[in-house]
């Protein structure tokens, strides 16, 4: 994707390949508590220093991934699609996920920023179907999603196979959106 500006007379969003000036706010992020309340665990800084690596050698590789956010010019968080790295039954797909700072909660940056990545997927990449996932508690994502006009697929919610069998996060719902499928707006 070439760095792409959701239009909009609001806050400028911009979808791009990762930087190294990136790392300290995104290891900010990982390590605050609240954005990481639906993960297993906060990140140090050298988890955040190799992730970041991960995603931008996936970008450069496929040409799409998990997109740095930038609103007005500042690092906000990510958003993007990715093929999960576990093996579970509703595979193979393209997944879109997100993670923001949380001064940038509450407006609407994320929806804005997923859209343009679920538009990638859907015209660029042609693909026919995104999923999202989260653990069932995680009601924010869990609201995004529908308003971005996925569906929750009962049936297949999942216990997530990379979390210990007492995490309290290991239930997983699963979302399903179809190219073409509207958004909640």
């Amino acid at each position: 994707m070439n760095d792409t500006v959701a239009p909009d007379s609001r806050e400028a969003i911009r979808l791009r390949q990762w930087r190294d000036e990136d790392l300290l706010p995104y290891a900010a992020m990982n390590a605050d508590a609240e954005v990481m309340r639906y993960f297993p665990q906060t990140l140090s800084l050298e988890e955040s220093r190799e992730s970041l690596h991960r995603l931008r050698a996936g970008i450069a590789e496929r040409g799409w991934g998990l997109w740095a956010v930038e609103v007005d010019g500042v690092f906000a968080g990510f958003t993007g699609l990715a093929v999960p790295r576990f093996a579970a039954p509703f595979q193979p797909c393209v997944e879109i996920g997100w993670r923001f700072r949380r001064e940038f909660w509450g407006r609407s940056i994320a929806y804005r920023a997923a859209l343009l990545a679920q538009a990638y997927a859907f015209e660029q990449l042609a693909l026919t179907e995104l999923v999202s996932f989260t653990a069932v508690a995680n009601a924010p994502s869990r609201r995004l999603m529908e308003r971005l006009g996925f569906v929750h697929s009962v049936a297949e919610d999942f216990l997530h196979p990379a979390l210990p069998a007492d995490s309290p996060l290991r239930l997983h719902v699963l979302y399903r959106k179809r190219r073409g499928a509207a958004a909640a707006s």
